[in-house]
């Protein structure tokens, strides 16, 4: 746990550098991979929606004395169509079917009463219309277009508007991989499902913004030096929130994947599944792309401005007269970059002052002192 410590406060002082911003290629490759697999399951496969979305009848059913197979050709025999069966709990057997009158209703609940060995008022039905799912996927769609823009008005109004497209584009990235992950394995879609996606998107903007914070003070005046470009002091912004997006990740996952694992795995509490199971693709997938993805496409934008265009040209230069290497060059992956004087270290303290300006590196001038024999003359 020390070395994990100092690990973190290397990364701070910038002794310690992940070249993140100057890989994006490779980020971007592998977030490309998962986009397709994910487009790919929601166009070939489809979202397996609840009941609640495609409307429908389900009956609960005790399975103490009875299995799937049983449910199945009980309801087969009324002449309702069986849409899906399958076990809740451990206790339950749970099955749906597309809209029954209420006398197909009366029907399956007697022939599976009759199945299972139970009296009808054990089993549970109820019918959902496809009015009342096409509202919820109205009021869901609704909810998300108020959160996004409401997140591009703040990060426009307290950020920039670059930072507002970057968290965007972040955001996109993990509902479509989290979406895509949902109709690869055919997990259920039911309202829990939304709930948990509109909750995984404030996590992943919470951890976008803490970055985008560190960037926004490391990049305050950064036109006016000619050390570091603007992707370097960003690059070194990540590092510096690296290791808290790491500790809030791992804080964050052990009790969603507690509920997951534990309650709905081993404990069978099947009402959890749904929740728990976006909040843990959601949080892992809304980590990688706060510090994979967001960032990275923040200074993709910002590296095409004219400043900053200027910016990168004059610390070319700069480099190239004194023989420097950027810092990113010095090695890959993980680098011990303790730059050494004639470079620069991206030391925050140093930072402040490079922002300020101060690059004349030569001795202070002090004013000379008349001897004392002089003096007493």
């Amino acid at each position: 746990m020390s070395k994990f410590g100092d690990l973190g406060g290397k990364l701070y002082r910038g002794e310690v550098s992940y070249n993140i911003v100057g890989q994006r290629n490779r980020w971007y490759t592998v977030s490309a991979i998962l986009i397709v697999l994910a487009l790919a399951g929601i166009l070939l496969r489809g979202l397996n929606l609840g009941i609640e979305f495609k409307g429908g009848a389900e009956f609960l059913v005790p399975s103490q004395s009875c299995s799937i197979q049983d449910v199945r050709t009980a309801i087969s025999d009324t002449g309702v169509e069986v849409a899906a069966v399958t076990e809740v709990g451990g206790a339950n057997i749970r099955a749906q079917t597309p809209a029954v009158s209420n006398e197909q209703n009366a029907g399956v609940v007697q022939a599976l009463a009759g199945a299972c060995s139970v009296d009808a008022d054990q089993i549970s039905s109820r019918n959902v219309g496809p009015t009342w799912g096409g509202e919820i996927t109205r009021q869901a769609l609704i909810a998300l277009m108020v959160f996004l823009a409401a997140v591009v008005i703040f990060l426009s109004i307290y950020f920039q508007w670059q930072m507002a497209v970057a968290a965007l584009v972040a955001l996109a990235h993990d509902i479509l991989i989290t979406a895509g992950i949902y109709a690869l394995v055919g997990f259920e879609v039911t309202p829990a499902t939304v709930i948990g996606l509109l909750t995984i998107l404030g996590y992943s903007l919470y951890d976008t913004v803490v970055v985008f914070d560190k960037v926004k003070e490391n990049t305050k005046g950064v036109t006016g030096q000619s050390r570091y470009t603007y992707g370097e002091l960003a690059n070194l912004a990540l590092n510096q929130t690296l290791i808290r997006s790491i500790n809030t990740s791992i804080v964050a996952l052990l009790p969603v994947g507690a509920i997951l694992f534990v309650g709905a795995g081993l404990l069978g509490a099947a009402t959890l599944m749904d929740l728990a199971l976006v909040l843990f693709i959601g949080m892992a997938v809304g980590t990688y792309s706060s510090v994979f993805i967001a960032t990275p496409v923040l200074c993709q934008i910002k590296d095409r401005e004219p400043a900053m265009k200027a910016l990168s040209a004059r610390v070319a230069k700069r480099r190239a007269a004194r023989g420097e290497q950027s810092p990113d060059e010095s090695a890959t992956g993980a680098q011990e970059s303790t730059v050494s004087a004639a470079s620069g270290s991206l030391a925050p303290a140093t930072d402040r002052r490079h922002r300020q300006g101060r690059e004349s590196s030569s001795p202070r001038v002090q004013p000379k002192r008349t001897s004392r024999s002089k003096r007493r003359s």
